[in-house]
């Protein structure tokens, strides 16, 4: 099969979807890797490392011809929605739920379109959105600490203090893989850290994890409402598998907040889980609403592209191979996961997340492919 990855266009977007090394696993099975020009110049991975490894090297446009696989890490933009062609296979982050445009111009195309984050194993656990969660909950309190300093137009508060001055409060909202590693950080960097979580056993595991350094607490709205009253930094880190983001904290709550407080939204690919949220970029990260610095970068993980770069590769690799051997319809029989990550086929949504979140209809996946992938 011939596998193609095109450099990303999303601004300050580094990352690349297959590292030389990936590409050097798919030669040798037998595959043909086409990789654009300069794809991996973010991550510091040159075009001789691809050539090296047997792929191809091409021009965007020409990528997109010729690939029947097309992998990439963020979604498509405009500017690429006239180059998905029916009869290819797209495998990349999708975050479809609050994207109808984007959506409605993948069932234009025609095209089988497999997102990273709803591939789903059977014991519910995300391991293609997994290693980018990390990063960004590892990224979230230093983003964080950043926006806080008086120059960023936050408050001007040390995360750690100092002997004599307390350290600042960080709040978690959501228990997860991203609420897990940014806790994790902020606790490194000394921190009084709250994480808010809906599930009792959950909580009771991270403060196993954490070693009783953090407080936990249930989520509700009064909880809610009563952390971010004393909160320096609050880290939304929620998560609905393929959905919209819940919104936790509306624009009437900023207003208990502390002025130059921060909030950082790591769930802002998915809608963001602040009332106030709107995506933003690397270059120009940080907004002010109510008194309140609002960093709500929609690719975090875009900021340490080596890093990212190679987690991705290390998980995304063993499915894209499956593809590459059997053909999308045939590996998402055989893999339930994969088929899972279904978002769109022929036309149609086939992910009921998806489809709820931009008002069309949805078509249960073995509908689409004549019942084999049921």
């Amino acid at each position: 099969m011939k596998v193609g990855v095109v450099r990303e266009v999303k601004t300050d977007e580094y990352r690349v979807a297959l590292t030389p090394a990936g590409a050097r696993e798919l030669e040798a099975h037998g595959h043909e890797v086409l990789v654009e020009r300069g794809a991996g110049e973010g991550s510091a991975m040159a075009d001789a490392d691809y050539a090296a490894a047997g792929a191809r090297l091409l021009d965007a446009p020409d990528v997109w011809a010729e690939a029947e696989l097309l992998l990439k890490v963020k979604e498509p933009l405009p500017s690429e929605y006239g180059l998905i062609r029916s009869g290819q296979t797209l495998f990349t982050y999708l975050h479809l739920a609050p994207a109808p445009d984007l959506t409605r111009a993948l069932m234009a195309s025609g095209a089988t379109c497999i997102a990273y984050e709803t591939v789903e194993t059977d014991d519910h656990r995300l391991p293609l959105l997994a290693p980018m969660s990390e990063v960004a909950g590892r990224l979230a309190p230093q983003m964080g600490a950043m926006s806080l300093e008086k120059p960023k137009g936050g408050r001007g508060i040390l995360l750690a203090g100092v002997p004599g001055v307390p350290p600042a409060r960080v709040v978690v909202l959501g228990g997860g893989i991203v609420g897990y590693n940014a806790a994790l950080i902020a606790v490194g960097m000394q921190a009084d850290v709250w994480v808010l979580e809906r599930s009792v056993d959950r909580m009771r595991e991270l403060d196993n994890m954490l070693g009783g350094r953090i407080t936990v607490s249930i989520s509700n709205r009064q909880t809610v409402e009563d952390a971010i009253r004393g909160a320096d930094l609050v880290i939304g880190a929620v998560l609905v598998h393929g959905a919209k983001a819940p919104r936790l904290v509306t624009r009437e709550m900023l207003l208990l907040m502390k002025p130059g407080s921060v909030l950082v939204d790591v769930a802002i690919d998915q809608g963001g889980c602040f009332e106030t949220s709107r995506p933003t970029t690397h270059s120009d990260p940080v907004y002010e609403v109510d008194g309140v610095v609002h960093y709500c970068v929609a690719n975090m993980p875009g900021a340490v592209p080596i890093t990212s770069t190679q987690a991705l590769t290390n998980v995304t690799l063993p499915y894209v191979e499956q593809i590459a051997r059997h053909g999308a319809v045939e590996a998402m029989r055989r893999s339930k996961p994969l088929a899972r990550g279904l978002n769109v086929m022929a036309g149609r949504v086939t992910n009921e997340a998806v489809a709820e979140g931009v008002g069309e209809t949805y078509t249960p996946v073995g509908e689409v492919a004549d019942g084999v992938m049921t």
